[in-house]
């Protein structure tokens, strides 16, 4: 009787599922969208040829001339003098270029950037995750408020009931005056505190629609579902290795790791020779003022092969693949510290989660009790024979059994959409 009571629909409203709040949420999130744009950039690097594996073609073409005056002064003859030669000179060449070998840097190089890839996507599983339990937590605490305002509603509706008894009863003298008053102080207080919570479920209102990244944010809706469903399945046992597999903050510090461990291969090929390849096609145009010669004219193929290897860098190679090998081992380190967190918070949330399902069954025995109390002070009120301040303290006690039930069941909702989403499990709010 006191749970949903009065809730009032206005027609038109939009209808949300949870399913279709994260939809919205996924498809409009702004910072989603960063994140999957970095991605996509990601992937696109993730080619041969930003690692180096394919030769580089490049087109050279050049005009060029000069204006020149000689003065010639010879021996027992006459001077030769020549001003304002005009010589113009042209080039055109196709250059081909490719590395045949490099230590394998190339290929670690590639490798690289597919870890890189990889991890950009984590990044966009993770931003996902945690929308998805913002949206979840928002929605439940929704419909925490719509039922903590309705049995508000119903408290005011109870005082009014009393103060329309204590009137009549004032009225034909089985009152006193007193009780009326005081009937209307308890009237005020309850009004007073559905006030204040209906700017509270407003408030979670625009929280949600901004989390659904929605145009107007005051725009009312109603959700389909009218109660918090609770997950009470959930073992320990089976949440371990999940988290260990998938949980994406892990998978994240095990992709750090590949990629030091990368980077201290690229510096390692550098010890290595390496021998690179080279050829081309070229025309060359020559014309000349003066001399016997008018132009000249040259076209052919040139080739090469490059066979080189660093000797000595003031030992630079050496300092790096010395603190190539130190990241290696702090990215040991994080992972395992990474590890030994979740661990701790999988443990620490489920603990949460196994006491609030017991405190679930023990309140929803209190407020069953609260609600028998409720009915037999009722009636006895009715007869005359309950003082007023001992139904309010009837009535008081069944709002108590109501807030702390609604608690129970938001906190044991929070701490089951922690352990969905540590272990990886969140996507499944989407089915």
């Amino acid at each position: 009787m006191f749970l949903f009571a009065g809730r009032q629909i206005a027609s038109g409203q939009e209808v949300f599922t949870l399913s279709r709040c994260i939809q919205l949420g996924l498809e409009r999130n702004f910072a989603l969208k960063v994140s999957r744009n970095n991605e996509q950039i990601a992937t696109s690097n993730y080619s041969v040829g930003n690692a180096g594996m394919l030769p580089v073609i490049t087109s050279d073409n050049r005009f060029s001339g000069n204006i020149i005056t000689t003065d010639d002064n010879y021996r027992g003859t006459e001077d030769a003098v020549s001003r304002n030669i005009h010589n113009t000179a042209g080039s055109a060449a196709i250059n081909l270029g490719m590395d045949l070998f490099r230590g394998m840097q190339v290929q670690h190089t590639y490798d690289k950037l597919g870890v890189q890839s990889d991890l950009w996507s984590l990044n966009t599983r993770m931003e996902i995750e945690n929308l998805v339990s913002r949206i979840v937590a928002e929605y439940s605490y929704y419909i925490q408020q719509l039922i903590l305002n309705d049995n508000l509603a119903y408290a005011v509706s109870l005082s009014r009931e009393r103060v329309r008894i204590d009137e009549q009863r004032y009225l034909l003298g089985g009152a006193s005056k007193l009780e009326l008053l005081q009937s209307t102080v308890y009237l005020n207080a309850d009004s007073s505190r559905h006030a204040r919570q209906t700017e509270i479920l407003k408030t979670s209102q625009v929280r949600l629609n901004e989390l659904m990244v929605a145009e107007d944010l005051n725009a009312s809706f109603r959700l389909q579902d009218s109660a918090i469903s609770i997950n009470e399945n959930l073992v320990y046992s089976e949440l371990l290795p999940l988290t260990l597999e998938s949980n994406t903050s892990l998978l994240i510090a095990s992709k750090d790791q590949v990629i030091t461990e990368l980077d201290y291969k690229i510096i390692q090929s550098r010890t290595y020779p390496y021998l690179t390849m080279s050829a081309g096609y070229g025309y060359n145009f020559y014309s000349f003022e003066a001399g016997e010669i008018s132009n000249r004219q040259t076209w052919g193929v040139n080739y090469g092969l490059t066979l080189g290897m660093t000797l000595f860098d003031g030992f630079n190679q050496r300092r790096e693949k010395s603190n190539a090998r130190v990241a290696i081992e702090n990215k040991a380190f994080q992972y395992q510290e990474i590890e030994q967190e979740i661990r701790a918070d999988l443990l620490k949330i489920y603990y949460v989660y196994e006491n609030n399902i017991g405190l679930l069954r023990l309140e929803e025995q209190n407020l069953e009790v609260a609600r028998e109390n409720l009915d037999i002070a009722l009636e006895r009120y009715k007869l005359g024979n309950l003082a007023g301040l001992e139904l309010r303290e009837v009535q008081k006690s069944l709002l108590d059994a109501e807030e702390r039930l609604i608690s129970v069941k938001y906190q044991t909702k929070l701490a089951e959409i922690s352990l969905l989403l540590i272990s990886g499990r969140i996507m499944e709010y989407m089915e």
